[in-house]
């Protein structure tokens, strides 16, 4: 897991732009603070930051093979979990290796295949190949989008980077924001290729892009497909384990410390029980009996502050501790106050590491504080994100009305019509010129067309279909970009079994009745890992990722925001500032909770303005 750059210019001799590429792999030092490297060509530079997982010796990057026809580098983020496999098959076709890290394979992997080596690859990556012999540049990025890559067109060539600020520390960016963009950031609709920035994209997940004196082209490898489903439901359940044990043992392979994340719900506690099985298995990646590591967040007082409410029924704490004695694991609770959750230090760090001026609040700061923690014992983390969206875990997967409405099911639950004319902070003219309820109806026709309905499948069949497809190419992209930019800030790699593509796809076309065959919610994968789970965890309803309920946090949001009213900041040219002063005026211990969001909000963006200062063309 790292962070890559680079510049393309067909105008220049990038040789004498060492300097720039310096600065420009530099804005990402917390992805990578193992190394950073910087390659140039005469038409092309490559940057590179290095967190060390495997091959801690002999992996530095950009990593260049020299041809009889000109240098082939690459710059390269990530984990490829076949590379041993690949090797050995490019060893048998003559290739020769100077290290065992995964980005040698990969590239050797495209001097053999081409672009066509991204569908030989399992993994979460996005990488870059400078091909000198034919004067390109290919930018290749996983199925899923769990690894970001963004570029930037320029008159004579293209700026690319894993985080936006490494393109915008070039001049020849375009340090801009429109509304095509604020429409795209608050629709929460997460439109494949948008951007925020003016002229910024991102390469699709499952995409490559394709960069020449001809100019610029880009195509799909991979996109979520449509295939019968044969399998019984014993096979079905069975092929599940099997694949969810093959997953995770791949995804346990490190050089360096790792850990799993364990709140205690089924998708956390099927990884970690998985992982204990094969770290204790003879012959797994642990052999010797080794004890997998697992941590968990809560907050001081938690238990005096709790209210049980429709998207968290009970608290973590208890079902994390009987899951950690059940596997074996040796267990922290990283603990956090309301001081530090609202700390405006960490809300800074948190933006700037998102890029973006919209987040989930104390849901991203108490994540960032969780992955700090972590971060000091631990160098690789798997994660039971992604699962409710293979599995169809969340609550309005199973709510009639929900499934019925003509529009993102997250938004059917959460932005009524009502609640979003109330939640509005806006000024009048920015709503108006906005108009997000048409941009996000457009957005919810175009990927409805992107769905292959099967061939015989029922309409209520259909229907589920969509809302896989939404989920799997929308929402849970949201999940992943939050978990990879808040991780990489701390220099944590975070893994993401449940976004392995083979189990993706095979889950993706188990139909829904089957899905759901004894009622609740995930039946796949509950049944898949009974045997690994204590009972308690295997009736457990699911419950989100935990937010402090502790009204001094809510007062120390009231205070910043009381602070921020007394001043000119340029926040106001978009925050409705009569809105912010009628809600500084509410009492902490009965604020609702959509306001304190919104005061949320409003520091986040006000933190964001302040952090990129960017030209607003609204």
């Amino acid at each position: 897991m790292c962070g890559i750059t680079g510049w393309v210019s067909y105008d220049r001799d990038l040789t004498r732009q060492h300097a720039r590429l310096d600065e420009m792999t530099r804005t990402m030092a917390c992805r990578g603070p193992d190394a950073g490297g910087v390659w140039l060509d005469r038409h092309a530079g490559l940057g590179h930051r290095r967190l060390a997982v495997i091959d801690l010796e002999g992996g530095a990057q950009p990593m260049v093979v020299p041809t009889d026809d000109g240098p082939v580098a690459i710059t390269y983020s990530g984990e490829i979990y076949n590379y041993t496999e690949l090797r050995s098959e490019l060893l048998r076709r003559g290739h020769r290796f100077e290290t065992r890290s995964d980005t040698e394979v990969a590239l050797h992997g495209y001097l053999e295949w081409g672009e066509a080596v991204a569908e030989r690859l399992n993994g979460m990556f996005a990488f870059a190949v400078w091909d000198s012999r034919a004067e390109k540049l290919v930018m290749i990025r996983d199925r899923m989008g769990v690894k970001p890559l963004l570029y930037f067109r320029t008159d004579d060539g293209v700026l690319f980077g894993s985080e936006p600020k490494a393109i915008l520390a070039n001049a020849a960016a375009d340090r801009a924001v429109d509304l095509a963009g604020l429409r795209e950031l608050f629709s929460l609709t997460q439109t494949p290729g948008s951007a925020l920035w003016c002229g910024m994209r991102e390469v699709l997940p499952g995409g490559v892009v394709t960069v020449d004196r001809s100019g610029l082209r880009e195509r799909r490898y991979w996109t979520l497909p449509t295939r019968p489903h044969t399998d019984d439901l014993k096979t079905t359940i069975a092929t599940v384990r099997e694949l969810l044990e093959d997953i995770v043992g791949r995804q346990l392979v490190s050089d360096v410390p790792r850990c799993t994340l364990l709140s205690g719900g089924l998708d956390s506690s099927a990884i970690t029980a998985l992982a204990a099985a094969e770290l204790g298995r003879p012959g797994g990646h642990g052999g010797t009996g080794e004890k997998v590591r697992s941590f968990s967040v809560d907050f001081a007082g938690r238990q005096d502050h709790f209210v049980a409410d429709d998207l968290r029924g009970t608290t973590d704490a208890p079902y994390a501790h009987e899951v950690a004695d059940h596997v074996g694991s040796q267990h922290e609770f990283i603990v956090l106050d309301h001081a530090a959750i609202a700390d405006p230090a960490v809300r800074r760090a948190v933006v700037t590491a998102r890029d973006s001026p919209f987040t989930f609040g104390d849901v991203d700061t108490s994540l960032y504080l969780l992955f700090q923690a972590i971060r000091r014992q631990s160098t690789v983390a798997l994660s039971g994100e992604s699962a409710d969206e293979v599995f169809g875990g969340y609550r309005w997967f199973h709510q009639p009305e929900v499934q019925a409405a003509r529009t993102f099911p997250w938004m059917a639950v959460f932005v009524d019509g009502e609640r979003a004319r109330r939640s509005d902070r806006f000024n009048a003219g920015l709503t108006a010129a906005l108009d997000l309820p048409s941009y996000i109806n457009d957005r919810y026709a175009e990927a409805v067309g992107e769905v292959e309905r099967a061939e015989g499948e029922s309409e209520h069949e259909t229907r589920m279909r969509v809302m896989s497809h939404l989920h799997l190419t929308r929402f849970v992209r949201m999940l992943l970009e939050r978990k990879d930019r808040i991780s990489m800030a701390v220099g944590l790699e975070v893994r993401v079994p449940f976004c392995d593509h083979r189990l993706v796809e095979y889950v993706h076309n188990v139909p829904w009745s089957m899905k759901t065959f004894d009622g609740r919610e995930k039946s796949l994968l509950r049944a898949a890992t009974a045997d690994l789970l204590p009972a308690s965890v295997r009736k457990r309803v699911k419950a989100s990722y935990p937010t402090t309920l502790d009204p001094h946090y809510a007062g120390a949001l009231l205070r910043q925001s009381r602070e921020l009213l007394g001043t000119d900041d340029p926040v106001f040219g978009l925050v409705d500032r009569g809105w912010l002063e009628g809600v500084t005026r509410l009492d902490a211990t009965t604020m609702p909770v959509d306001v304190r969001n919104g005061l949320e909000r409003v520091l986040d963006l006000s933190t964001w303005l302040d952090v990129n200062r960017p030209e607003l063309r609204l």
